[in-house]
């Protein structure tokens, strides 16, 4: 069974000594801490440092903040490769998220300011868009920062927001124009060290990413410098925001595919020691037929976002071809678990099989970075072109 990208025309010598420090790094650093991580409900906070020393953080920013400037494929390849390990308690996709909005749409200021702390992992960051009347629908946000003098003041709140409990910045989206609808949506980077009036919620008891410290945002008159706003003015927000998203739905992807490889692995290996009536569970037909769909499906998936990760690195990813990604993924990644907990019987219940932790761990795949039905009706759109 073919794992990573082996046959795309985008992977280089340096992409494959890349993906191999990260097998290493897993090995190493992530493996021997995620029962802890999941008992504490996060990573330990230096973790976010030798991440960022492994190269795992931002790794196409320009080596003038503190990284190597590589293709995106890089950093595709990082996250495809973190959760092929297993694990699930590092939010660091989130942070690669936070650093293109950064690097893209900052000011010089901005970017001495947040890259090279990013990069290294020295400060951690999370995005701060759903909130709890919202969901999906972006359009519809209701947090407010409105300017008074040098600053703007703002109120409202976020929920399920990922790397939340640990956060030393937020990329808010809020209104900065309520009367203007989308139009008056901008994007903050807000420092929240010692900002008054903020606070944070108790981390959320969820099904699964329960290694994860996913907690509330809240902001009560929080006054902040107008030099906070990311980008060249006011109501940019919708806009970057639908810039970034095929990148973000390109990582959920990404991170099913790894799931996907790693859940067959275990489910072939526990199979193939595992007997039941006199022979292995591997050699009834049952069993051979449902991990060789599954390892069919893979491999379908792993050429379309290999496809989409070259496109990604020529600047070429659509907002179609990301939702495809992310909706078709996410869907075959609950199918193959759900069977890979099948053919592990009762074991596959337990949570001391990795197996049943990714079955709680995947089902927020087909619910954040917007929904898969939310990614379906996007997808008709691009159909209707008359």
């Amino acid at each position: 069974m073919a794992y990573g990208f082996p046959n795309a025309d985008w992977m280089t010598g340096e992409h494959d000594q890349f993906a191999a420090s990260i097998d290493k790094f897993c090995a190493a650093d992530v493996l021997p801490n995620s029962e802890r991580w999941i008992g504490q409900g996060d990573v330990d906070r230096d973790f976010w440092m030798k991440g960022g020393t492994a190269g795992l953080l931002g790794a196409s920013v320009d080596e003038e903040y503190g990284s190597v400037g590589a293709p995106r494929s890089f950093e595709a390849l990082a996250t495809y490769s973190y959760f092929r390990s297993g694990d699930s308690s590092w939010g660091f996709p989130i942070q690669n998220i936070v650093i293109h909005y950064v690097a893209q749409y900052g000011t010089e200021e901005q970017k001495q300011r947040w890259l090279p702390g990013l990069v290294s992992g020295e400060i951690v960051a999370a995005l701060g868009m759903t909130e709890p009347g919202t969901g999906s629908d972006v359009k519809a946000i209701a947090t407010t920062a409105l300017a008074d003098g040098d600053d703007y003041v703002i109120n409202g709140s976020k929920t399920f927001i990922t790397n939340g409990a640990q956060a030393d910045v937020v990329c808010l989206a809020c209104k900065t124009d309520p009367s203007a609808g989308y139009k008056g949506i901008s994007l903050l980077m807000v420092d929240l060290g010692d900002l008054g009036g903020f606070s944070r919620g108790e981390p959320l008891k969820k099904i699964g990413m329960k290694g994860n410290g996913t907690s509330e945002l809240f902001f009560n008159d929080c006054r902040v410098p107008r030099a906070s706003l990311l980008g060249s003015g006011e109501g940019q927000g919708f806009y970057q925001m639908m810039k970034q998203l095929p990148w973000e739905r390109l990582g959920v992807a990404l991170q099913a595919l790894g799931v996907i490889d790693f859940a067959i692995e275990e489910t072939l290996k526990y199979t193939k020691e595992r007997k039941a009536f006199g022979k292995r569970i591997f050699d009834f037909q049952n069993t051979r037929f449902k991990l060789a769909e599954a390892s069919t499906h893979a491999e379908v998936l792993r050429s379309f976002l290999a496809d989409c990760i070259g496109r990604l690195d020529r600047g070429e990813l659509d907002a179609t071809a990301a939702s495809m990604a992310k909706w078709w993924s996410t869907q075959l990644q609950n199918d193959v678990v759900d069977e890979c907990v099948q053919l592990f019987g009762g074991y596959g219940f337990m949570h001391e099989y990795p197996v049943a932790r990714l079955y709680g761990d995947s089902r927020v795949q087909k619910i954040y970075a917007g929904t898969n039905e939310i990614m379906k009706e996007l997808i008709a759109r691009s159909m209707d072109d008359d």
